[in-house]
């Protein structure tokens, strides 16, 4: 992102590169001119600037910036890119420290940025700089496309207005006009509730698209110009664009007036829809050619029937294409935004394609092809037929297309009367949608303030909590568990929700870690699910019998009754899931005994197909799972860039247990791996936090987290004692491998525990490791952890080579490359020779990880052994040390011109990942931009 680019990206301009005069927008421009005046005697504030693409929203921006200046005030602009979300508070920042004044401090607030754990340092790092400049002389910061702004931007921005408004700052930010973002919709809330004054940029009226066709074409139009120029509908930059097509080849000059050549033209391309169609994935590219190819309105199901593929195939393109702002939804056909949007992309396709789909839409059968959408229907607040319709609509949606069936629910709400007896039941039907979709803030809004009203009858307080207690599994342990427990406490609810609550009471105990009494809850579930014949309760209780089989290491048992739950879940309907999904589980439980290959097959299906259907919520939950698998198979560069990109966002509620379990568990192993110990410090925080938490289960990663942390710190004591509390905790509710994460971490255990002098507690952990070996004889890893521990606990070499030799047919190439490390180190003490080989296979598998500080410690054993290799980084190309090699692949693609969705596609990564790579190798490059990458890739692979 650059300054230079935020005047000129959107603003229309003559195809010679003149900018035209703004036409049209005069009341808008006085408006900001009279905050201007305001600003000048000392009083800040916010402007709001909304309108749909190409209305000119950059353009009053670049023109505000402009007349500020003239006034002598600094100014401070920046622009969000969809392609650049990578970079942590890039827009802002990049506004407030590039340009002629920038603010001091620059550095110390990039490396804020790029530090975990720094947020409120920043915002008061940020908040103090600004301050400070605000006392010299007012500021203007104008920041551009709100909609693409990454959430620490949001935050930022809405906590730095608020907290500076009583300085001379006044705040222009412009937004995309329609569906956004979830938490730029909570940002833009906040500020209105601020008093942010609002500007919403609607179509030019008749006299401003005269003046602009005069100015682009160089003379007054005739009537036909003229009605060629109407069919822009008002929109500055379709205008632009379409006069500017015509000018050099069909427009001519007569006697001072411009008047067309040869009647209306044919249908041209346009920059700007080639622009937004370039940077489409290739499914949504074709799905939009397709809709320009048939015509006028069309459904989901003919696209699909054209495409070759399922409906529910199609949700990330149709999203995609909407968020893109070339389709838009009409009633429940998609429509293009504008004509002259389906006339450029249609004219960009060979002629026989476009008659051979049109071809193809005539011979489906009767209804199937594309008509007009009929005018809707008047409907108005307590039509409770209207609503009901959208409520069974909604129901039939929920399994393919939640989003649509989310939008439909919510509609059915607003149509329904506040004390309508029906009303409890859509706000129970509408929570889950919302939290599938990304929106769980809002759900648990909608469902907290049902119950504070109360009145409610117990049956509809039941599935208010209900749904309350699924949306907490996500956030708060504890919560889902509150939930559940006070529905099932209602008298008067039915046997079947009563049966659902303590199946989903249940799962949160088990998810806690209170195992005991999630098996005594479980036990009621089952009874009651059986007598009404709940088969959803079944699937989520079967996956409640799972955890118990793996908390008693029975893990055939484990394996088995995992497999049915999904089985179970899949054949209902994710929908109907009470944990969504119960194949989380059975990725969980593969990795953590060594299957690890198949659990991140599952995963990685899980998270294509969650998005497919446009399940946020679930795709977060499979991003967090696989976070976990991929540090545990060695990819810990791909591991961190997952947890980054999973991470919670500011309109998350509860304090994120899911999150706690799996990336912040994933960020403090994998920084501990690389030797970053500013990372590693800043997760031990979050695990002070976890030890305190209400949930055992998070109490006992956060022990674990903070025990490593101290034996990484050489303070093997204090290891010890942060394990105490896990150790003495009740032995129902106690973690199944003695206060362990991971079955490979029993060596870990070991090594820390005979380090402080623990031999008791090492010998335990032995036991504990062979007793799981000898239950489940059928899992190899588990012996190998087995014997490594074993190893180590005698310090006799056998063991340790038998674990070596176990490990080889297991996909954990950090605990494999531990024990040859371990084996080494045995032998190094009386057959140094022999323990080379064993070194150099441990230095190669920690090099291929990314584990840099393993790498450095076994280098220093082969040096001690009387072996020299020059250091060079963990398996990476001499000409780009600063990388690791998943970052070096996404950034020579991006390199080459794919945006992020395409890079994403073609590493078979998430968008996602593919930012956290990119915003991690500009950090370590020292670039800014994409010119920037662009140009060192050409000079360091190609010597350009």
């Amino acid at each position: 992102m650059s300054v230079n680019r935020v005047t000129t990206r959107t603003v229309p301009e003559e195809p010679g590169g003149v900018r035209t005069p703004l036409r049209g927008r005069d009341g808008e421009l006085a408006f900001i001119e009279a905050r201007l005046d305001a600003l000048d005697r000392g009083e800040g504030g916010i402007i709001r600037v909304e309108g749909p693409a190409g209305i000119g929203r950059s353009r009053i921006l670049a023109e505000a910036a402009a007349a500020a200046r003239r006034r002598g005030t600094r100014v401070f602009e920046g622009a969000a890119d969809p392609d650049e979300r990578f970079a942590p508070l890039g827009p802002l920042l990049e506004g407030v420290l590039a340009g002629e004044e920038p603010l001091l401090g620059a550095q110390r607030l990039r490396d804020l940025t790029t530090t975990p754990g720094q947020r409120f340092w920043l915002l008061q790092e940020l908040g103090d700089r600004l301050r400070e400049a605000a006392r010299r002389g007012p500021l203007f910061v104008v920041l551009d496309d709100l909609q693409w702004c990454d959430d620490l931007t949001l935050l930022t921005f809405h906590t730095l207005a608020a907290g500076l408004s009583s300085h001379p700052i006044l705040w222009l930010v412009a937004v995309r006009a329609g569906s956004v973002p979830p938490g730029v919709r909570t940002t833009l809330d906040r500020i209105r509730q601020a008093g942010a004054h609002g500007l919403v940029l609607g179509a030019l009226e008749d006299r401003a698209i005269a003046r602009i066709t005069e100015d682009v074409l160089g003379a007054p139009p005739d009537p036909d110009v003229l009605r060629l120029a109407n069919r822009a509908e008002g929109s500055p930059q379709l205008l632009v664009e379409l006069l500017g097509s015509l000018r050099e080849e069909a427009v001519t000059i007569e006697n001072g007036t411009a008047r067309l050549l040869e009647g209306p033209p044919a249908p041209r391309q346009l920059p700007s829809v080639v622009r937004r169609l370039d940077q489409l994935s290739d499914e949504a590219r074709e799905l939009v050619r397709t809709a320009a190819a048939v015509g006028g309105t069309v459904t989901a199901a003919l696209l699909a029937e054209l495409l070759g593929r399922s409906s529910a195939a199609l949700i990330t393109a149709v999203r995609e294409s909407l968020d893109a702002d070339l389709l838009a939804e009409s009633g429940d056909r998609l429509t293009f935004r504008h004509d002259l949007i389906r006339e450029a992309v249609e004219a960009g396709l060979p002629l026989p394609l476009r008659q051979a789909l049109r071809r193809q839409v005539a011979g489906l059968p009767p209804g199937r092809a594309p008509a007009d959408v009929t005018e809707a229907r008047g409907v108005a607040p307590g039509d409770a037929a209207e609503a009901d319709r959208l409520r069974t609509e909604a129901a039939e949606l929920a399994g393919t297309a939640p989003g649509t069936a989310a939008e439909l629910s919510l509609k059915a709400l607003e149509l329904t009367a506040v004390d309508a007896p029906g009303r409890p039941r859509v706000i129970a039907e509408t929570i889950p949608l919302l939290w599938q979709t990304g929106r769980a803030a809002r759900a648990r809004e909608l469902g907290a303030t049902a119950l504070a009203a109360g009145g409610l009858e117990p049956e509809d307080e039941a599935l208010i909590r209900l749904a309350l207690a699924r949306l907490a599994v996500q956030f708060d342990f504890s919560e889902a568990v509150r939930q559940a427990r006070a529905g099932v406490a209602l008298p008067g609810a039915s046997r079947t929700v009563r049966g659902r609550l303590l199946a989903m009471l249940a799962v949160g105990l088990s998810m806690s870690g209170e195992h005991a009494a999630a098996e005594q809850v479980a036990a009621e579930a089952w009874e009651t699910a059986a007598a009404v014949g709940d088969r959803t309760a079944e699937a989520t209780l079967t996956t409640v019998r799972s955890a118990a089989s793996f908390h008693r290491m029975d893990l055939a048992e484990s394996f088995r009754q995992a497999e049915r739950s999904a089985a179970l879940a899949d054949a209902l309907g994710v929908s109907t899931s009470l944990w969504v999904p119960e194949a989380l589980w059975y990725a969980l439980l593969s990795n953590t005994t060594g299957r690890t290959a198949e659990a991140l097959a599952v995963a990685e299906e899980g998270i294509r197909i969650t998005r497919e259907q446009g399940r946020t919520a679930a795709t977060r939950m499979w991003l967090m799972t696989r976070t976990r698998i991929l540090l545990e198979t060695g990819r810990l560069s791909d591991a961190r860039a997952d947890a980054e990109a999973a991470s919670p966002t500011t309109d998350d509620p509860g304090p994120g247990n899911l999150a706690d379990v799996t990336l912040r568990y994933v960020m403090l192993r994998v920084a501990l791996h690389t030797g970053d110990r500013k990372t590693a410090e800043a997760y031990a925080v979050e695990a002070r936090r976890m030890r305190s938490d209400g949930a055992p289960v998070v109490r006992h990663f956060g022990t674990w987290m903070l025990a490593l942390m101290a034996d990484h710190e050489g303070r093997p004591d204090r290891a010890m004692a942060e394990l105490d509390a896990v150790m003495t905790s009740p032995a129902a509710d106690r973690p199944a491998y003695a206060g362990l994460i991971d079955p490979a971490d029993a060596p870990v255990l070991v090594r820390m525990a005979l380090r402080a002098g623990a031999h008791e507690r090492a010998a335990q952990a032995v036991a504990t490791a062979e007793k799981r070996a000898v239950l489940n004889p059928d899992l190899p890893f588990l012996a190998a952890t087995a014997a490594h521990a074993r190893g180590l606990l005698d310090n006799d070499l056998a063991p340790l080579v038998r674990a070596v030799r176990l490990y080889e047919d297991c996909p954990r190439p950090l605990a494999r490359a531990s024990a040859l490390e371990d084996a080494g180190r045995k032998l190094a003490t009386t057959r140094r020779p022999e323990a080379v080989p064993y070194f150099e296979t441990a230095l190669s598998l920690y090099a291929r990880s990314g584990a840099e500080r393993d790498v450095a410690r076994v280098r220093r054993r082969l040096r001690a052994a009387g072996v020299r290799r020059r250091p060079s980084a963990a398996g990476l190309s001499e000409t780009w040390t600063e990388l690791t090699a998943a970052e070096l692949r996404v950034v020579r693609l991006v390199a080459r011109g794919l945006t992020n969705q395409q890079t994403a596609e073609r590493l078979s990564l998430s968008p996602h990942t593919v930012s956290s790579h990119l915003r991690r190798a500009f950090t370590k490059l020292d670039i800014t931009s994409r010119t920037e990458l662009t140009r060192l890739v050409q000079r360091r692979d190609h010597g350009r």
